[in-house]
């Protein structure tokens, strides 16, 4: 009986961390940035990413415009947002607020471009070159 426990939880435990794992397979030589969730928040709306530098250099800086589209397919809002800095090989979690937003109406999102992507052997255009996007929220987003 305790050693069926100490499976299962052995096997609960690998399956936890086995998403970040693989996005950090699927994402080499990618800058891969997954839309985690969307809560509602006291401002408006929380966003939550992944975001995994699969390049060989960290970004010293990265922000990516975003566009917000409503069931319309008409766009709610346009914001960038910075994503700081991004380590070579790492997954990091990074959550905006978007004061003003309601996250119900928010049905798909579009990554625009990439204003800020810096550092050292990082060619130009290297963050929307790379870019694999997508989502594990209820709203889609492209790249």
């Amino acid at each position: 009986m305790i050693t069926t426990m100490r499976a299962l939880s052995l096997a609960i435990l690998a399956t936890a961390a086995l998403p970040s794992q693989v996005l950090a397979q699927d994402a080499a030589g990618k800058l891969a940035i997954e839309l985690n969730e969307l809560t509602p928040s006291e401002k408006g709306c929380k966003l939550t990413f992944l975001a995994t530098n699969g390049f060989e250099q960290s970004l010293d800086k990265a922000s990516f415009e975003f566009v917000l589209f409503d069931e319309k397919g008409l766009v709610e809002r346009m914001a960038v947002l910075d994503f700081r800095d991004l380590p070579a090989g790492k997954v990091k979690v990074r959550q905006f607020d978007l004061p003003g937003t309601k996250c119900e109406a928010v049905k798909s999102m579009l990554i625009n471009d990439a204003p800020v992507c810096t550092g050292q052997g990082v060619g130009k255009g290297a963050c929307m070159k790379g870019l694999a996007a997508g989502s594990k929220a209820s709203v889609e987003l492209k790249g």
